[in-house]
């Protein structure tokens, strides 16, 4: 089998940053565009596989927090409070990588599940399909 680009990434077969160019953390913050409610989208895919595996959002704090922790961490608009995924459940996602898209206003959180994300037991929060 020959390589590809895509055999260098944590021995996996996805790689969505084969041209993605790596930002101090001052400098990748910056670049982060927040809505009026000073929330970000956080898409969260999983490193291994390229799966996504829920869609959440991030304020600047929980953006912070995520990084330092190396997990993640979303605000939950309906609670109005701090959420560290999988702190109660056990199914955190450790943080892998971190990339902004080209508008600076949407997030894809790459991790390593230690299992499912979604809270109804789906390894994805995108297990429903409209039927053709």
């Amino acid at each position: 089998m020959q390589s590809s680009q895509y055999d260098s990434y944590e021995s996996s077969a996805f790689n969505p940053n084969t041209a993605a160019s790596a930002l101090p953390r001052d400098e990748f913050l910056a670049l982060v565009t927040f809505n009026d409610a000073g929330l970000a989208p956080a898409i969260v895919q999983n490193a291994r596989d390229g799966q996504v595996l829920m869609m959440a959002w991030m304020n600047a704090e929980s953006l912070r927090r995520t990084l330092d922790l190396g997990e993640t961490v979303f605000w939950s608009r309906s609670r109005q409070e701090y959420w560290h995924k999988g702190a109660t459940s056990g199914n955190t996602q450790r943080v892998v990588d971190l990339l902004i898209d080209c508008d600076g206003d949407t997030l894809l959180v790459l991790v390593d599940p230690a299992g499912p994300a979604c809270h109804t037991g789906a390894v994805s929060c995108f297990y429903r399909q409209m039927a053709e």
